[in-house]
């Protein structure tokens, strides 16, 4: 991969040309290195010339290069003075602190990004959402969610001077990556690719010199850039994942001054945690990000934070049955309805809550509803939920599901499997595990008429399709 673009690792070429190395012979004795170590490296003098650039190789790559420049110095190198990251751990408790420093939070962030993957995946896969790595971040969040302006001057800056370029850059990332994930879901190729622009592009970037207000934007977009992560990693089903990339996404947007950003992101914790049965923590969090941003963020922003509290309220009716949730949810929801009718286009909206529409509050308002044993009110709302379903198009099959469950609520079977039906059609082309949760949850609701041929016929076809037991 070229490293056009990257700040260049002047610590690592100091190194190279003290120790009289030329490039082909360093790479060569990097290649025996890394083999010694168990990874076949096919490394030549274009990728010294590439690490020099700013471009950071996977590990142990890095131990390598300074072994070998530690044979021609004569003396010990470690990792962190040839200007890499060092893997402190590689224990699933990487990525979870939410350190007060800001410096101490970018080698944090840095070091999630670039060695997260590098960790054993198998031993994350086997981690279940836990509430409690949400509790320090949100808390610190909500007692200081702007860094001051002199914590934005790393005092251990690398590289060149970080400018607007390399901003525009990785915003066009955001956006490019945001309608991929809608389209194709979390496990599509664009998706994928947001986790290789954080740790090529975005760290080190995060690792260079910039201005008050530079910092305060590349932050920014890195934040964004990491929700998405951490969104996709969700979709997929790695809930420990994307934990860690939510919490360094709000770490970076307290670091951006960022508050209706932080809230986003807090907002985003809320629905992961809401979605996997923690509903307190669900309902603390979305009412947090609404009342710190409450002055600060616009109209339609402050609605989807009160449509996020709806959903955990209306999930914690359906887990609990309580009658004051369902209350809450009714109200937090009707809150959202009238925020987002204050909304106007001169507000200043930020771009990542553009999606959110009349159109979006009546797709969520359908699954608010069904969680609440409302059908009538579900098909009200469904006929409001215009989103298309070619730009949204996870979000369609969701809905779909949605909309086929609160048939069978109503005991209307043909309706149902109607909806069903559309909702394979729709979800059979997106790579996402947690729609077929929606799915799962209509199979759930067929038991009752297990023995008609159509019902069986349409697990046959889940089976087959969605590759999810039926």
């Amino acid at each position: 991969m070229a490293a056009s673009g990257h700040p260049p690792n002047l610590a690592l070429e100091k190194l190279i040309a003290e120790s009289g190395a030329s490039h082909k012979a360093l790479a060569a004795r990097v290649n025996q290195h890394c083999q010694a170590q168990g990874k076949a490296a096919r490394y030549t003098h274009t990728s010294v010339a590439n690490w020099i650039s700013g471009m950071i190789p996977r590990w142990p790559t890095p131990k390598a290069i300074a072994a070998a420049l530690s044979e021609r110095l004569g003396r010990p190198v470690s990792v962190a003075e040839i200007g890499m990251p060092q893997p402190a751990t590689t224990s699933p408790e990487i990525g979870l602190d939410f350190p007060r420093e800001l410096p101490r939070a970018i080698d944090v962030a840095a070091a999630w990004w670039i060695l997260g993957d590098q960790v054993n995946r198998r031993a994350f896969g086997r981690l279940a959402f836990a509430a409690a790595a949400f509790t320090t971040p949100s808390t610190r969040w909500l007692i200081q969610p702007a860094d001051a302006d002199a914590a934005l001057q790393p005092p251990r800056s690398r590289g060149r001077r970080v400018g607007t370029a390399d901003l525009a850059e990785l915003r066009d990332a955001v956006e490019h990556a945001r309608h991929i994930d809608s389209k194709y879901g979390g496990g599509s190729f664009g998706s994928c690719l947001v986790a290789t622009c954080l740790r090529e592009r975005a760290v080190p970037l995060l690792k260079g010199s910039y201005t008050d207000a530079v910092g305060r934007e590349l932050f920014s977009a890195t934040a964004q850039l990491g929700r998405l992560a951490g969104y996709a990693a969700w979709d997929v089903g790695d809930q420990a994942g994307a934990q860690r990339h939510y919490i360094q996404a709000l770490r970076l947007a307290r670091a951006a001054g960022d508050v209706p950003l932080g809230g986003y992101v807090l907002a985003s914790m809320s629905l992961q945690a809401g979605l996997n049965d923690h509903v307190e923590d669900a309902i603390d969090m979305a009412q947090g990000a609404y009342e710190r941003a409450r002055d600060q963020a616009t109209p339609r922003t402050l609605a989807f934070f009160k449509l996020v509290e709806a959903r955990a309220h209306a999930r914690a009716a359906r887990r609990h049955g309580r009658a004051c949730a369902r209350r809450a949810a009714a109200l937090a929801l009707a809150h959202s309805e009238t925020l987002l009718g204050q909304a106007h286009p001169d507000d200043g909206d930020p771009v990542w809550i553009d999606f959110f529409t009349h159109a979006r509050l009546a797709a969520d308002a359908t699954e608010i509803h069904r969680d609440l044993q409302m059908p009538h009110m579900v098909m009200r709302f469904e006929e409001m939920a215009t989103m298309p379903a070619l730009t949204y198009t996870r979000s369609a099959g969701m809905r779909n599901a949605i909309v086929g469950s609160a048939h069978l609520q109503a005991r209307r079977l043909d309706e149902g499997l109607e909806y069903g039906h559309r909702a394979v059609d729709i979800l059979s082309r997106v790579a996402s595990t947690r729609s077929l949760t929606y799915v799962n949850d209509l199979l759930h609701a067929l038991t009752p008429w297990d023995a008609e041929s159509s019902v069986r016929q349409f697990r046959r076809r889940v089976r087959q399709e969605l590759r999810t037991p039926a």
